[in-house]
């Protein structure tokens, strides 16, 4: 007996926690109580609503790479990723091999999730000392302005860091459902990976093994519909943390808004396509050629929204810095040399503020 306590204690030892966030109303309960009223602690500061600017004759031009030709060597698709990651930082994804029924099937599982009474999903609501779980995450202060989402966080790879008491028993196909998707967006984005690894001028796997062990976490965003929706945000303005991000869109809402030429330009969903976008990762190894762009979510007054982003970062304990492969004899090192897990854990430990925490990794010539 002993020895399996002492086990099952180091086991949960392992079970890294990057951050917390302070436990808020659920927003969709806010919108079942009272779908005519938004309480101010969501309503964006007036500075804010006037810096939007909507590109929405950009959406066309968001890169779409062919996933199926990028993969079999074709130098012109490798090209466009170099074009997407370089102007972008944001492309989508088709002929990815996912088959329809798998994306489908994760997308029922989270919309049948939401769909619980709050009970039941407060059965799986965030720890005080962890992000894994149903609630909000970044809410850091009691003060700040909230964003008008209810999230499920998950750890996903590797399989030790799972932390199966957040991971929804209902609806029953929910586990299965997300395990099939999840394996998939791995697959995909470990193919994304061996073209960085190329453009960064190194060998196909390098990138993947720079990472020590691959971690994968799953966040799945549900986003009500708002009465007034100009007046609030689904998810405030940030870059990712990540190395590269996988996200499956609805197909028949948009939401999703990146930050291109002085204005947001609004990502159209394609039919069974994903959204992948450089994170602060590559952006720090390709020493700035690639940049994490700026995104956000917004909502709307008729049909509530969900997304499902899959994060691939490296292991905490890779110092992460820029590659000796990126770096050109004309140009300055633009940043430092830090522990990942660190970057992350300061990351999460503040709201979201645009590319603001990236100032840590930054060196002063950049």
């Amino acid at each position: 007996m002993g020895v399996e306590v002492e086990n099952v204690s180091t086991r949960e030892k392992e079970k890294p926690s990057w951050g917390i966030s302070l436990p808020v109303d659920s927003v969709q309960e806010i919108v079942r109580r009272d779908p005519t009223s938004v309480p101010e602690k969501y309503v964006r500061d007036k500075e804010c609503k006037e810096t939007d600017k909507i590109l929405s004759h950009l959406s066309s031009a968001i890169p779409v790479i062919d996933l199926s030709l990028l993969s079999s060597g074709h130098k012109d698709e490798l090209n466009e990723l170099d074009v997407a990651c370089r102007d972008w930082g944001f492309f989508q994804i088709i002929n990815h091999g996912i088959a329809t029924e798998v994306l489908q099937n994760v997308k029922c599982a989270a919309a049948k999730f939401f769909e619980l009474p709050l009970e039941e999903k407060k059965k799986y609501s965030m720890a005080m000392n962890d992000i894994q779980g149903y609630g909000q995450v970044y809410v850091v202060s009691e003060k700040q302005k909230l964003d008008w989402a209810d999230v499920l966080v998950m750890v996903v790879y590797p399989t030790r860091f799972r932390k199966l008491e957040y991971w929804p028993m209902t609806p029953p196909d929910f586990i299965n459902a997300v395990e099939v998707y999840s394996m998939e967006a791995n697959r995909v984005g470990q193919e994304i990976f061996a073209s960085l690894s190329l453009l960064m001028g190194m060998e196909n796997d390098d990138l993947l093994k720079l990472h020590n062990e691959l971690m994968q976490a799953l966040r799945i965003n549900y986003y009500p519909t708002c009465c007034r929706p100009d007046q609030v945000i689904g998810v405030s303005p940030h870059s990712d943390t990540s190395t590269l991000t996988v996200l499956l869109q609805d197909d028949s809402v948009t939401g999703l808004q990146i930050w291109h030429s002085s204005g947001w330009v609004p990502v159209e969903p394609l039919p069974d396509a994903l959204v992948l976008n450089v994170g602060d990762v590559i952006e720090v190894l390709s020493n700035g050629r690639y940049k994490s762009i700026e995104h956000r979510a917004m909502t709307n007054e008729n049909k509530a929204r969900i997304s499902i982003a899959s994060f691939l970062c490296p292991n905490d304990d890779v110092e992460i810095e820029p590659l000796k492969s990126t770096i050109d004899s004309q140009q300055n090192v633009r940043y430092k040399k830090i522990r990942y897990g660190d970057f992350l854990k300061h990351s999460l430990s503040r709201k979201m503020d645009g590319k603001s925490h990236t100032e840590l990794i930054k060196l002063d010539n950049e």
